[in-house]
């Protein structure tokens, strides 16, 4: 006999963890938490915890991946063995493999790649614990990494998803909606230039309903905007804090 799905969205229209179809999850970010690098961020968004690093710019090395005329970014998104209930294998997957590189196109429109000629920059992000939503996190994080690293950059790039469960759409999908649902829509955007720099789907949705996700997941990117803005200026009142002190 086949198991009644569960319900998603109750009566009184509030999602599993209590939360109304075009809320948010928690997030918090901090800037600067990694000495070694140039740059680092770590972002908690729901119960995804996040870490990400950048190094760089520097001579690129190997010495025949470097471009005459512009900057290379290279990312590695890896999730940790921890990260998930059943431990996953330390290995590179196919998965995590397609995920650094759909990362990577979407932070690039947000860098002056031309500025900074025959160099590279390497992005790392280690997530520590997932539940659903990792891509959207580790950019909102890696756009924070790369601006705390000193490069000159168009805008943050902030991502958020939404997508479609029990016939709704719904802002911010945790681990168990975004398996259980009916589609998912990851968005990121510059919200000082209105630009889209990643949008994909998964799953099936109606024109009307796929519009719908669209500006329920731009909104929701404005908001963690406003957040991430917060910790670039929380870090930088400490370090003006500290040499004032001096």
């Amino acid at each position: 006999m086949n198991e009644k799905p569960k319900k998603l969205i109750n009566k009184k229209g509030l999602r599993l963890d209590g939360r109304k179809p075009d809320e948010l999850r928690p997030v918090k970010l901090k800037v600067g938490i990694l000495p070694n690098a140039d740059g680092s961020a770590y972002i908690e968004h729901g119960k995804n915890k996040i870490l990400a690093g950048a190094f760089g710019p520097r001579e690129m090395h190997p010495k025949h991946l470097q471009r005459a005329d512009r900057m290379v970014l290279r990312c590695r998104y890896h999730m940790a063995p921890f990260s998930v209930p059943e431990r996953k294998s330390p290995a590179p997957s196919r998965r995590e493999n397609e995920l650094s590189k759909v990362i990577r196109d979407a932070l690039l429109p947000s860098l002056f790649v031309e500025n900074y000629p025959r160099t590279g920059v390497d992005l790392y992000i280690e997530v520590l614990q997932a539940d659903g939503g990792t891509r959207c996190a580790s950019i909102t994080a890696a756009s924070l990494a790369l601006a705390d690293a000193g490069l000159p950059m168009r805008d943050l790039i902030v991502a958020c998803a939404a997508g479609k469960v029990d016939n709704k759409i719904a802002l911010d999908l945790m681990d168990t909606e975004d398996k259980i649902g009916a589609a998912d829509v990851p968005v990121a955007y510059m919200p000082n230039l209105n630009a889209v720099t990643l949008l994909q789907m998964d799953g099936k949705l109606s024109p009307k309903e796929f519009d719908e996700a669209i500006k329920m997941a731009i909104e929701g990117c404005k908001k963690i905007y406003d957040i991430q803005k917060e910790a670039l200026k929380t870090k930088y009142k400490i370090i003006e804090q500290e040499e004032v002190e001096e």
